[in-house]
This record gives structure tokens, C-alpha cells and sequence, in this order.
């Protein structure tokens, strides 16, 4: 393994969207317990300064790893397709409908019963939509869609952050 090998290389997985989140935190203790600075505290500094390195490395790999949409963009990124999240903001009406819906729904809620059945509706959609970027990774190797995908996820995970910030506010 070198610091420039992929994610997926460092976690012995196949580059796959569906991955054994078990697996991949156990190899992640394994790969700290092997390059932890501390281990290396009394080498010279250039083997100190590569434990580093690849202390860092290995944690960006497990958090790009455990995160569903960051390892579906990543996804996207190794088969060349850009998710463009910054200047691509293009999303079906359908898609489009439902974030109006789902705004106005969370601006006339009064109270937590309301904001639980609309975090209970956002959930249901993102697993959803979880389950079909399955599909588009690794049945598909469908990219472009995969990336679309992500930038609708991004908006459905930013509502939902919204929908327990105000359940939070309500002391719920």
C-alpha cells in the first residue's frame, strides 16, 4: 500500500457502493493499531513523519468510507463523473415539488408530532434513494445517475438536519 492508493485499496473492499460497514471499522482499528505516531514516538522523525501521514490517511479514507453519500461521491470521482454539487444544482421537478412540500411543511409545523412524521417521510426517502444509488453503483455503474443522485441526497440529508433542529428547539 502507498498513500496514494484509493480508499478502497487501503480497506481491502472491492470499490463497490454496498460495503461491510463491520469490516471496514474493524479494518480501521487494525490500520491505527499498525500506524499510530505513538507507536513510532521513539523512531527517527522521516518514520514519525510517515506515521503521520498515514494516520491522516487512513482516517480521510474510513470517514469518506462510513459516510454513504461521501462514499458515493467518491465513487463518482474514481469513475471520472464529477458530482459538480457547486454549480449543479439541476434536479427533476418531481424531486424539486417534494423539497416545496416538504419547507412549507416544516414552516406551519406547531408541534413535535408534525416534525416526527416529517423526519419519519424524510428518512423513509433517503433510504430510498440509499438503496437505489445500490443499484446504480454496483448493479448500474451508472455514474452520471449515481451522481445525481448524491447532489438530491445532499438536499434531503440538509432538510433533515433542519427537521431536528427544530424538534431540538422543541425540546423533543
Amino acid at each position: 500500500m502507498n498513500l496514494q492508493s484509493t480508499d478502497f485499496e487501503i480497506f481491502g473492499q472491492a470499490p463497490r457502493f454496498a460495503l461491510d460497514r463491520d469490516a471496514v471499522a474493524e479494518r480501521w482499528k487494525a490500520l491505527q493499531r499498525e500506524a499510530h505516531p505513538d507507536r513510532f514516538a521513539a523512531a527517527d522523525a522521516a518514520t514519525q513523519r510517515k506515521a503521520m501521514q498515514w494516520s491522516v490517511r487512513i482516517n480521510e479514507a474510513y470517514q469518506r468510507l462510513k459516510d454513504p453519500l461521501k462514499r458515493a461521491a467518491y465513487l463518482c470521482e474514481l469513475n471520472g463523473v464529477s458530482i459538480g454539487a457547486e454549480d449543479n444544482t439541476a434536479m427533476p421537478a418531481q424531486f424539486l415539488m417534494q423539497q416545496m412540500e416538504w419547507r412549507e411543511t416544516l414552516e406551519e409545523a406547531s408541534g413535535a408530532e408534525a416534525l416526527e412524521r416529517l423526519a419519519d417521510e424524510t428518512a423513509d426517502t433517503k433510504r430510498e434513494m440509499l438503496k437505489a444509488a445500490t443499484v446504480l453503483a454496483d448493479e448500474k455503474a451508472d455514474y452520471a445517475a449515481l451522481a445525481q443522485t448524491v447532489r438530491a441526497l445532499m438536499f434531503v440529508e440538509r432538510f433533515e438536519h433542519d427537521v431536528q433542529a427544530r424538534l431540538e428547539q422543541l425540546g423533543q
